[in-house]
């Protein structure tokens, strides 16, 4: 049973880190949302300290425009299997010149970073397509082929200000909620389902 603030807030903490390096997650792949576009994308890290998610993006994709206009964003995880949901929110950055990024690319296999020569997302074609130039289609790119790829990659920041942990249980649902004050503590309190 979860009964106190400091025990749901090392289940969110040691979630969301497993999530970030677990694909077979069920977090793994949480709903992102940027004003009222949603979309699924992989978590790549989680910072415990500065309560930041990572994701990667495309530097082309509408969304980026969106949150660099507006940065609230929201993100939805759960886990099945746990019964367990996340919600949570706060401030999107996008960084596509800092040493993250450039950590977070050369961290970054060939085939992932391959994503990132095709078409920018959104583009409209005539057919079925991956957006990948014809080449690279199942196919390796060496480094060099991706010099020109490397300023389309951006990371997405979520700096979490608030979060909704939801347990559902055959025994009673349990939920808590967190906001982050000016000092960067997290204040709880209990909710009704």
């Amino acid at each position: 049973m979860f009964d106190s603030f400091s025990q749901i807030q090392r289940d969110i903490a040691d979630r969301l880190a497993i999530a970030a390096g677990d694909r077979k997650s069920p977090m793994h792949t949480p709903v992102v949302t940027a004003d009222v576009d949603s979309r699924v994308m992989v978590l790549r890290d989680y910072d415990a300290t500065t309560s930041t998610l990572r994701f990667h993006t495309d530097a082309r994709a509408p969304k980026v425009k969106v949150i660099e206009e507006d940065p609230r964003v929201s993100v939805l995880l759960y886990d099945q299997p746990s019964k367990i949901q996340i919600r949570a929110s706060g401030v999107g950055r996008i960084e596509r010149d800092s040493v993250l990024a450039q950590r977070a690319w050369d961290k970054s296999d060939n085939f992932a970073r391959r994503c990132y020569l095709g078409e920018g997302p959104g583009t409209v074609a005539d057919s079925a397509t991956s957006g990948l130039p014809p080449q690279f289609e199942g196919i390796e790119p060496t480094d060099e082929e991706l010099i020109p790829a490397r300023p389309n990659f951006a990371v997405l920041l979520v700096e979490l200000t608030k979060i909704d942990w939801f347990y559902l249980a055959h025994t009673g649902h349990v939920r808590a909620q967190f906001e982050k004050d000016n000092g960067d503590e997290w204040t709880g309190r209990w909710v009704a389902p």
